[in-house]
């Protein structure tokens, strides 16, 4: 009796079928794990806080609108978790007057947080004769003459998280810290070079991810 030519083939598709539900269960099973273990470990968005900055310029122009300021600021952030470190794959550090940008950004170097860890930053942030709206310029010279100035200093960009041997996809965080800038009689701040005055804040940031 004759075989049928198409027996054999018809026996290593059900081999290979079988091995591709195998595989599909296993890689199902494998996602399961992982899908439970990151929801029990839920991981907690890093606190940042803002120790302090120190102010080498701060001076706006009225005709025109223009604004020179010079900051040194330092920012901690703390991961807060037991089992999961923290990759900041890129942060973004700039100042910000009444929501509109006065600085450029500064890149923090790529950093890696390992549980119940702590980093330090003191980026510079540079704003040369920026342009900003005669209506922001008047509440700023206002701001001055009674001298407090609120200044935010904003984080953005982008981090993972480890868990083990697995590290999630991207995701992005925000991070915003109000600078009070007390000047005049009303000044904080310790004079600590020519025409520079640190100011300690210690103030807490928002943060979202």
């Amino acid at each position: 009796m004759s075989k049928c030519p198409n027996h054999g083939g018809h026996k290593w598709r059900k081999i290979w079928m079988r091995v591709f539900q195998v595989s599909l269960v296993v890689a199902f099973i494998i996602l399961l794990i992982v899908l439970i273990t990151w929801a029990i470990l839920h991981p907690h968005k890093p606190s940042f806080t803002l120790q302090d900055a120190t102010v080498y310029a701060f001076n706006a122009s009225a005709t025109p609108s223009l604004l020179t300021s010079t900051f040194q600021v330092t920012i901690s952030s703390h991961n807060p978790n037991d089992n999961i470190a923290i990759y900041y794959d890129r942060l973004d550090v700039y100042a910000t007057y009444q929501d509109q940008q006065i600085t450029l950004s500064t890149r923090i170097p790529p950093t890696y947080e390992d549980t119940n860890d702590v980093n330090v930053w003191s980026p510079f942030l540079y704003g040369i004769s920026i342009p900003i709206s005669p209506y922001y310029a008047a509440e700023l010279t206002q701001d001055q003459s009674n001298g407090y100035v609120v200044v935010m200093i904003r984080l953005r960009g982008r981090v993972r998280w480890r868990v083990g041997s697995f590290t999630s996809g991207g995701y992005h965080i925000f991070v915003n810290c109000p600078a009070y800038i007390t000047m005049g009689s009303r000044s904080t701040g310790i004079a600590v070079g020519n025409n520079a005055v640190k100011y300690q804040l210690m103030q807490s940031c928002s943060v979202n991810v």
